[in-house]
């Protein structure tokens, strides 16, 4: 685990005073999303019967997470915002661990499988290596991780009192590929609609 810099600790500390000030409006406002196609990715990366070790990083108030034990995997939380996380346990009954993205203690080799649904976007630029680098180590090898990030042309900066960076494909791809990880595939969000009516880019990748 590494302490991040006095810079970086303010934004997530912001971010994290921003979901926790929300949370329940957040959950009002999210748990009825389909994010079917995003947990089938993963599955289908991952190609074997449950149980399967799962983290569900960023999980919020636990929508995602209580899916995946419910489809029979051993599936853990991890998410920043204590509001959140007291959400997530009640809501799935799964073991959820407190832990800011930037300031991450993960097990090595642990997981299957990662879940990064709207969550590593709230990294900035200049800690995303580490943190990509630490989901992969806690990653076994032949593991899988899948995430979705508001896409954009790589702007940086502050909105609604939180933190993000909103990747193209090309970008999303140098990080990725620097850390280790190997792409099995793609594709935008909401199914069915334009490009231009696609604000997510949702990826699919492998630690070799």
């Amino acid at each position: 685990m590494k302490t991040p810099s006095p810079a970086l600790a303010d934004i997530a500390a912001q971010t994290l005073r921003h979901y926790d000030a929300n949370a329940d409006a957040f959950w009002a406002g999210t748990r009825d999303h389909d994010v079917s196609q995003n947990v089938a990715a993963l599955l289908a990366a991952l190609d074997a019967p449950p149980p399967l070790a799962i983290l569900d990083f960023g999980c919020g108030p636990g929508r995602d997470l209580k899916t995946f034990a419910e489809l029979g995997h051993a599936a853990i939380g991890l998410d920043g915002a204590a509001h959140f996380v007291a959400m997530a346990r009640e809501h799935s009954g799964c073991e959820v661990w407190r832990q800011d993205f930037l300031a991450l203690d993960l097990p090595p080799e642990r997981f299957d499988g990662v879940f990064a649904n709207a969550s590593l976007f709230h990294v900035p630029r200049t800690a995303l290596p580490r943190v990509l680098s630490e989901l992969f180590a806690t990653l076994r090898p032949g593991g899988a991780l899948f995430c979705s990030n508001p896409r954009g042309h790589n702007e940086e900066g502050w909105y609604d009192e939180r933190y993000g960076v909103f990747h193209d494909l090309a970008g999303w791809r140098r990080y990725m590929s620097a850390a280790g990880f190997v792409e099995i595939g793609h594709f935008y969000r909401p199914p069915g609609r334009p490009r231009a009516e696609q604000p997510w880019l949702a990826s699919v990748w492998r630690r070799p």
